[in-house]
Order: structure tokens, then C-alpha cells, then sequence
């Protein structure tokens, strides 16, 4: 799962009602003074976050926005600014209570669109002459055609696919009558999803919006984190192509295949891309991987996995988008395909990089194409062509998140962070001879970080248990002295697969553990993307086999240099970071004093059953526990038993709660009640058995997070209850006898 965090079309349009009801006044920049070098909770959650931007269309300017979070209010606020696009001349642009977002540029520069209150409004390029352009139901994103005729908007439409309407005279009945999976995603109950819908501009107001997908019950943008770049517009204006898994219930719980669609303006006609016409939905068992059940034998390219993102060739012939190859696998490997839209053909142009491809754009010669990628735990920038030659564009120890091509055509806008760095906008410009040219444009919380002293970050490889080379990164305390003895922290990542790169969390901070006096070691093992397909795939259906050698590989190697004290070790992670957690506790032969799991699997059984996105349980758990052997010992009638590979482990029966008996060093458990990925029934049963046994043990629960935490003074707290524990057994003083 993705790391940085957005939010769906009802969580934005909620925040902003609330903003707007709520904010006193507008929550901006805190210029404050710190009383320490070392970080703080209170000094994380003052920094602001940049998010969307747009380059003026003749190249001069830039547009961004910033959220800024008050912990007074315990709520954000985001603005948007403007400036040179050497980063001089700053300006903010809006100065309401309400949040203002998306801003893009229209009508040739000299107006800026933007989202307030749900609602579509435009400005002067100096924040002057507001003006509302649309009415009615709110939206949650928009993209002008490039002619300015007309313009989509995301809108909700109501979803009755599992859950039944209401009953018109119970109004305040709130009980749900629930037909068929899929009822629940993410962190809310499925009665409506997103549409996008076109409508005409005069370029004063926007007209009567169609919906694109009527009657259809599929999302567009998908649920639950799809945004406006799942659909474009044509360079003509005249065809939107668009990301939908046109699935419901069962079928939508158990596949990730999603398909791009074309939609012509002047016909209404929508077509498929990914598949033949004539193309018929093969059956499937929902209770078993989608792994070898969905291997296509006819030879025809079908686009089985995620296909998203679309974008056209600046002259309109291609189209490309990223797109997996294999159904029911949500971490496979994002190719880059390219489809001519005149012959139908269809080339991977990112074949010779051994890692996913996680964003890109155009270049103006519709040859070249810019994407971002993660090689040896970092994001680096890349360009590639039509035959396929990858080039690496960007190094150093940094992440860049997000691409978006100057109008110029000769230089990139993207967003770049590191371990040591939150996110600022950078300028970059590759060239054929010289090294690529970075500048930076904002310096948006530089305020802050002056005032700081961050630990120094190292990679370091580590041998594991099956001869190969593992890369960690080390992160020192703030005032590292060698001639001490620290305490180290074992970070076990989530996802599964998602990477231990140069990445920058406003809750995983590992600058603020280790301003804590904490050495972090953060080890990129099996499963992890950036080291070639065969360590990215290992973790599949093998939860605590070589994943596992390679956490205690890594504290292992990090504990025998002079300054670790082995005597205070702790272990901390979220998501399958959390079932590291909990999987450890009972298989860590004394090696730590202190666990912290956070939405962490406890139970793979029930797990199986009460996740939301069966596909994922699928095809990591290989099917559902009968399948595995995990059924009452006189069922006799079962003839298939265990169909664990050859090499792997059973999750089923090596999962944590099977090893309780075992349990012996205190756990701190976190989760969230909203939390629909993985219910925080596992957080509370684990906390339970933990207690039951006479583990000392905490439980952090929030009623109202879900598998994030995103509310300020949750996030503090969090932060607080978190290094209290930590603190409490890995001080010198302290062991499990006091």
C-alpha cells in the first residue's frame, strides 16, 4: 500500500465542510521558535505538506498547494501559492477559512481553476476576482479539456450493488441490509462512489454535467485512493480516456483487474482498450489465488492486473498508461505500455528496468517517455523511448515522488523528500551530455529545519541467512556519540512490498526516533521492490519464512558494532510491519526488550475472512485457510489439503496468534476502529492474549482513525504513547522484573 497518504472524495469533501463550519480562522504557516534541536511531535505536525502543482503555461510561474494541520483545532487547512519559477517572488493566493485545492492554470495563464467548498471556482493569477463556476453536487477534482469547451468533474453517485437503499419511511433506521461483498472499503461503508462527469464551459460557468458512466455501479476514479489522474483528455478535446475495474461484489473483491476506456465527446461511445471485443470473463474460485486460475492461454494481450493513470502522446496517436500483468496481484511489477492507437499495438517500453514504474509523463517528441522508479531503496527519475532504452536521469540519497513536464518541454517539475528532508518542488532538467541539472524551487519549511540537528542516515549491506545481499539504512541519533551505547529499533516495513526507500513520514519518522537517542535499522528484505523480481516475489505466500531471517539478519548484523547496546532492542512496524511484529514476538529467541505493532495482522485465519480486498488475501495467502489444511481435525471429507510451495511456510499455521505461548517481552498495540484493511479486532486480540499471559502490554485505540492516523492531536498522541513505551524497557535501568 501506498505510503503517502490520500484522501477519498467523501474524507475531502467531509474535511472541508468541517473546515469550513469549524476554522475560526485560516491555519497557516507556523512560524515558530523551537526550544530544542531535536525533533517533537509538535514540530512534525507544524511542518507544511506540499501537495498538488502546475507550472504557468509559459513557464514563468508555478502554483502549488500546502496543507498546514493545527493541533488546537485538530484540523487541516490547505492554500495555494504562487511563485517565480526560480522559487522567488512567494505569494498566497488564498486566505479563506475553507481548504482551496487543485489549482490549474486555464485560459492561457490568465485565470487559475481551483476546489473550494466542494464547489469549482476561478481567480485572478494573483488570488483577485473569485469567482464560483459551479453549483449543486460537490466535486472532488476536474480537468479542463485543452480547448476550454468543457470539463470534467468527479462527482458521487449512489452505489446499492451491496447495500440495499434505506427504507423511505425508516429514515432514522441505521441498520444495513447487505447483499454481497464489497460493502465496506478502506474506512467506509460503500453507499456512493466516484463518476466522473462532462460538462460544457463558456468559459464563465460550467453547464449541466453528464455523467460518463450512467447507470454503470463502477468507480471512476477507483476507490479508495484514485484521483483525477486516473482519466485525460485527448490533445483535440474530443476523447477522454479513463481507469474503471467494471466489476461488483465477489468478482470486484477478488480481482484487480482494471481496464482503460475511451469515451468519445461527440458520440457518447466507450470502448475498451485493454481487452478484445469480443473478450467473456473467464469463472473463477473466489477462495483461491487468481495466480495460476487466470493465466491466459489464448497468446492475446488482455491487460489482466491494474491498468491505470492514462495519458496521450502529445500528438494524439498513442496512449500510454502503467499496467500490471497479472490479475489479483496488487504489488506486481507496473510496466510502462504504450498503445498506437491507429494499429492497436501494444509495446512495454520499461521491460529492461527490473522495478515498477510508479509515475511518468510525455516528453514533446512522442518518442520519450519520463517515469519515476525505485532501484536499491531509492526513487530516482528515468526516461525510456518507444524501443525501450531506459536511461537514469537523477542520483543521490532522495525520493522523487511526483513528475509533471514544463511546458518548454526541456526540464521536469517534481517533488523530491529523503529520510532527512520533507517534500519541496524541484526543477529538473536532463541533458544529453552533462549531468542532469537540479535546483531547488521551495524551500517551504526551511524555517523549521534550520532550527534542527538530524542523525546521519548510512546504507549499509547486510549478509543474510541464504548468502545474499541486504541494504539497510542506519539512521544515527541526532548527537551520536560512538563512545556511547545506544538502544536500536528494528523498523519492519509495510505494504508487503512496498519499499524502504528515501521516504519522509510524518508518522514513521525515523529523524524523530532517532532525535529519541534511538540508532533505526530499517532493512529493505524480501519482498521489497528496487532488487529485481525474484526478491520482490519471494514474501508471496510465504509471510514467515525469508522475510523474517532477513528482519533478525539485519538487527543481528547492527548489534555487534561497539556502540548498540544488545541488551535494549526493540522491534516496531504498521501493516504487515505490524504481523512482523506480532509474528517476532513469539520467534525472537530473547533478542528484543520491546515490541510496538501498529494495524498489524495478528490472526492470518481470521484475517482471511474480514479483510475487504480479498484479492490480496488471495494471492499473499495463496486461498482461504480450507484450502490449506486449517480445517477441524474430523473433517475427513476434505480432499484438498496444504498447497503450500515448495520452499515457503504455511501462513495459516505459522500465524502469530499460534505462537502466543511463546510470548515473553512487552507489546504496545495500536489500531484504528475505521481501519477495514485489517480490523482492529486483531489489534485487541493480540493486546488480549498478551495481557491474558501476563505480558505486559498497552492498547492504543482510535475509534475514529483508520488504517492511517490523520488527525493532528491523534497523531501526537501516537507519537507520545509510542516513545513512552519505547522508553519505559529499553532504558538502562529497566527490565521485564521491574
Amino acid at each position: 500500500m501506498n505510503i503517502l497518504t490520500t484522501m477519498t472524495l467523501a474524507t475531502a469533501i467531509a474535511a472541508t465542510a468541517a473546515t469550513t463550519t469549524q476554522a475560526a480562522e485560516p491555519i497557516g504557516r507556523h512560524e515558530i521558535k523551537l526550544t530544542s534541536d531535536r525533533m517533537t511531535p509538535e514540530a512534525l505536525w507544524a511542518m507544511g505538506r506540499i501537495g498538488a502543482y502546475q507550472p504557468s503555461p509559459d513557464g514563468k510561474t508555478l502554483i502549488y498547494t500546502v496543507s498546514y494541520y493545527s493541533v488546537e483545532q485538530n484540523k487541516s487547512h490547505t492554500v495555494i501559492y504562487r511563485c517565480n519559477i526560480d522559487g522567488t517572488n512567494q505569494q498566497l493566493l488564498t486566505t479563506s477559512a475553507q481548504s482551496e485545492s487543485e489549482p490549474a492554470f486555464i485560459s492561457g495563464g490568465k485565470r487559475i481553476a481551483f476546489v473550494s467548498g466542494g464547489q469549482l471556482w476561478s481567480m485572478n493569477p494573483d488570488g483577485t476576482n473569485r469567482q464560483q463556476l459551479t453549483d449543486g453536487d460537490p466535486i472532488g477534482g476536474f480537468k479542463f479539456s485543452p480547448d476550454e469547451t468543457h470539463v470534467i468533474l468527479i462527482r458521487e453517485v449512489p452505489q446499492t450493488t451491496s447495500i440495499q437503499p434505506k427504507e423511505q419511511d425508516l429514515p432514522l433506521a441505521s441498520g444495513m441490509v447487505i447483499d454481497d461483498m464489497n460493502y465496506k472499503h478502506w474506512d467506509q461503508y460503500v453507499t456512493v462512489i466516484p463518476h466522473i462527469f462532462l460538462a460544457p464551459f463558456d468559459g464563465h460557468k460550467v453547464g449541466a454535467a453528464q455523467d460518463i458512466l450512467q447507470g454503470e455501479p463502477y468507480e471512476c476514479p477507483m476507490l479508495p485512493f484514485g484521483g483525477s489522474e486516473q482519466f485525460c483528455w485527448s490533445p483535440d478535446s474530443k476523447q477522454i480516456a479513463y481507469t474503471s475495474r467494471k466489476k461488483t461484489g465477489v468478482a470486484y473483491a477478488i480481482s484487480t483487474d482494471s481496464d482503460i476506456y475511451l469515451y468519445n465527446v461527440e458520440t457518447g461511445q466507450t470502448r475498451n482498450l485493454c481487452k478484445p471485443q469480443d473478450y467473456v470473463e473467464p469463472a473463477y474460485d473466489a477462495t483461491k489465488s487468481l495466480e495460476r486460475q487466470s493465466k491466459n492461454k489464448s497468446g492475446i494481450d488482455i491487460n489482466a492486473g491494474y491498468d491505470t493513470n492514462p495519458a496521450f502522446s502529445p500528438d494524439g496517436t498513442m496512449i500510454a498508461w502503467q499496467s500490471m500483468e497479472r490479475d489479483g496481484y496488487e504489488s506486481d511489477r507496473n510496466r510502462l505500455c504504450v498503445l498506437n492507437l491507429a494499429t492497436g499495438q501494444k509495446q512495454y517500453v520499461t521491460e529492461s528496468f527490473d522495478s515498477g514504474v510508479e509515475a511518468f509523463c510525455w516528453a514533446p517528441d512522442n518518442n520519450t517517455l519520463y517515469f519515476l522508479g525505485v532501484w536499491h531503496a531509492r526513487q530516482m527519475m528515468y526516461q525510456t523511448n518507444l524501443k525501450g532504452e531506459v536511461k537514469t536521469l537523477t542520483t543521490g540519497d532522495y525520493d522523487y515522488g511526483s513528475l509533471q513536464l514544463m511546458p518548454d518541454g526541456r526540464s521536469l517539475i517534481a517533488e523530491r523528500h529523503s529520510i532527512s528532508s520533507p517534500a519541496d518542488l524541484y526543477l529538473v532538467t536532463p541533458n544529453k551530455k552533462k549531468p542532469t541539472q537540479v535546483t531547488q524551487i521551495t524551500h517551504e519549511n526551511d524555517h523549521l529545519l534550520s532550527q534542527l540537528s538530524f542523525g546521519k542516515v548510512e546504507e549499509r549491506w547486510v549478509k543474510t541467512t541464504d548468502g545474499k545481499e541486504e541494504l539497510c539504512w542506519v539512521i544515527y541519533p541526532s548527537h551520536f556519540d560512538p563512545s556511547k551505547k545506544y538502544p536500536a529499533l528494528l523498523f519492519c516495513e509495510g505494504g508487503p512490498q512496498s519499499p524502504v526507500s528515501q521516504f519522509w513520514s510524518y508518522r514513521w519518522n525515523f529523524q524523530i526516533m532517532a532525535a529519541h537517542d534511538y540508532i533505526i535499522i530499517a532493512p529493505n528484505r524480501r519482498g521489497l521492490p528496487g532488487f529485481g523480481k525474484e526478491w520482490l516475489e519471494q514474501i508471496s505466500g510465504d509471510y514467515s519464512g525469508q522475510c523474517m531471517q532477513d528482519y533478525l539478519s539485519a538487527i543481528d548484523d547492527i548489534k555487534q558494532e561497539p556502540y548498540v547496546d544488545a541488551e535494549r532492542l526493540g522491534c516496531v512496524g504498521a501493516s504487515f510491519g505490524g504481523y512482523s511484529v506480532y509474528w517476532l514476538a513469539g520467534n525472537h529467541d530473547k533478542r528484543f526488550k520491546a515490541f510496538i505493532a501498529h494495524d498489524g495482522i495478528f490472526n492470518t485465519q481470521q484475517q482471511y475472512v474480514e479483510t475487504e480486498e480479498m484479492w490480496f488475501a488471495n494471492w499473499d495467502l495463496q486461498a482461504a485457510p480450507w484450502h490449506r489444511g486449517i480445517t477441524a481435525p474430523d473433517n475427513l471429507r476434505l480432499k484438498e489439503v496444504d498447497v503450500t510451495p515448495k520452499g515457503k511456510h504455511n501462513p495459516f499455521k505459522e500465524s502469530p496468534h499460534l505462537y502466543v505461548d511463546r510470548w515473553d517481552t512487552p507489546i504496545l498495540c495500536i489500531h484504528g476502529d475505521k481501519d477495514y484493511r485489517i480490523l482492529s479486532s486483531q489489534g485487541q486480540s493480540a493486546f488480549n492474549a498478551a495481557r491474558l499471559r501476563g505480558i505486559p502490554a498497552q492498547l492504543l485505540l482510535y475509534p475514529d482513525e483508520n488504517h492511517w492516523v490523520l488527525k493532528p492531536q491523534n497523531g501526537i498522541l501516537w507519537q507520545r504513547t509510542f516513545f513512552r513505551w519505547l522508553d519505559k524497557w529499553l532504558a538502562p535501568s529497566n527490565s521485564l522484573k521491574n
